[in-house]
């Protein structure tokens, strides 16, 4: 008994040995791939911007956990093809299964590695990538300031007591100072009707509220008739958000830089409405389903290199043209499940995870075939 669980081991350790390798490639060569996109665009923003080199380096560094995220299922594809290829190639995989070792078995490693790597790169997703794009967006705030987050529109919804709600317009915020630039507030009573509308240069954040500097107000009477408050020098009053949300929310307004915690947390807020809801909503079940790539392509990957090396060889470069052409039309369901998930939401889980289904199906088809052999 303990010698066969050593001899497991031993087989375990050799095939991911082989796995390694051709891993290492892949991360390497596809990082480079997205790597050079990038280094054009900085390139660009600091001949066109003059945005100051260091700066554009900083960025650069911090991109690069979003794009190991990306490239880590490609790689693991291609260093799976490869991995198995030289096994065949060498008749390993022959001499294996003629001392008992079940095709299964000596791919089991593989497999497993797959899911590891997919429980890797989630967490990788979760919380190294949201962190990063945050680095980005301080860059580009404090070096970049004409391009960055910080000086988009801002809309907040917040309700008030008696079942109204007020809507908080902004059209930026200062991080260094906590302020709010030209706000504009809208509230509404519990039939949605508005009941005064304020107009400010600004709004800074003291003492957990908001206090609004050269104030403009005007109600609205049952009868619709204006009337205009006296204007002020100040007035203090919540808008439903304190500077640290603010912030999270500028830094984060692309669904593909945050984690499922903050989309969740945003989807809570009730900012999102329309098209913008219906976006976050599957990315929020797509960052669940997206890293599982790294298992559905090992399990494609092994049956897709024995059957290349069988149908004449080719080494590498037939390796990398396999993983690039699965890849390829594996993001290429994927996109067609997301715009369906898209539009038919009340299914987005299931639709999202679609791809993965199929590409598992035919998998575990074409490795159950090789296995029978």
């Amino acid at each position: 008994m303990i010698r066969a669980l050593a001899c497991r081991t031993i087989l375990d350790r050799y095939v991911l040995l082989e796995l390694a390798g051709p891993f290492g490639f892949g991360l390497s060569a596809f990082t480079l791939i997205f790597a050079a996109t990038q280094i054009l665009a900085l390139g660009r923003l600091v001949s066109n911007d003059h945005a100051p080199l260091g700066a554009a380096i900083a960025i650069f560094i911090w991109q690069i956990p979003g794009m190991v995220v990306l490239v880590i299922p490609m790689a693991l594809l291609l260093g799976t093809l490869l991995a198995i290829q030289r096994l065949s190639a060498d008749s390993e995989i022959t001499a294996m299964k003629a001392g008992g070792i079940s095709f299964v078995r000596i791919v089991s490693a593989l497999l497993i590695a797959g899911l590891v790597v997919s429980l890797v790169d989630y967490i990788v997703q979760e919380n190294v990538v949201p962190f990063a794009a945050s680095q980005v967006s301080a860059i580009e705030d404090s070096a970049i300031s004409h391009t960055s987050a910080f000086n988009q529109d801002l809309t907040v919804s917040a309700p008030l007591p008696g079942g109204g709600r007020q809507v908080t317009i902004a059209t930026g915020y200062q991080p260094h100072s906590q302020a709010l630039l030209n706000v504009t507030l809208v509230q509404y009573d519990a039939s949605n009707t508005p009941v005064q509308i304020i107009f400010a240069k600004r709004a800074d954040f003291q003492a957990n509220s908001w206090l609004l500097n050269d104030v403009s107000a005007y109600r609205f009477d049952a009868n619709g008739v204006t009337l205009s408050e006296p204007h002020v020098a100040q007035q203090e009053i919540s808008i439903g958000e304190q500077p640290a949300d603010i912030v999270e929310r500028l830094t984060h307004n692309d669904p593909d830089a945050m984690s499922r915690r903050q989309i969740a947390a945003l989807i809570r807020t009730g900012q999102l409405s329309g098209n913008g809801l219906r976006k976050y909503l599957v990315a929020f079940h797509e960052k669940l389903a997206r890293p599982f790539a790294c298992f559905v392509f090992v399990l494609m990957a092994i049956p897709f290199g024995i059957r290349a090396l069988r149908g004449g060889g080719g080494g590498a470069s037939l390796g990398f043209g396999l993983a690039v052409a699965i890849a390829f039309i594996y993001y290429v369901v994927l996109t067609i499940f997301s715009y369906l998930a898209q539009n038919f939401i009340a299914i987005a889980p299931l639709l999202v995870w679609m791809p993965n289904a199929i590409f598992t199906a035919i998998g575990l088809w074409r490795l159950t075939r090789m296995a029978a052999v």
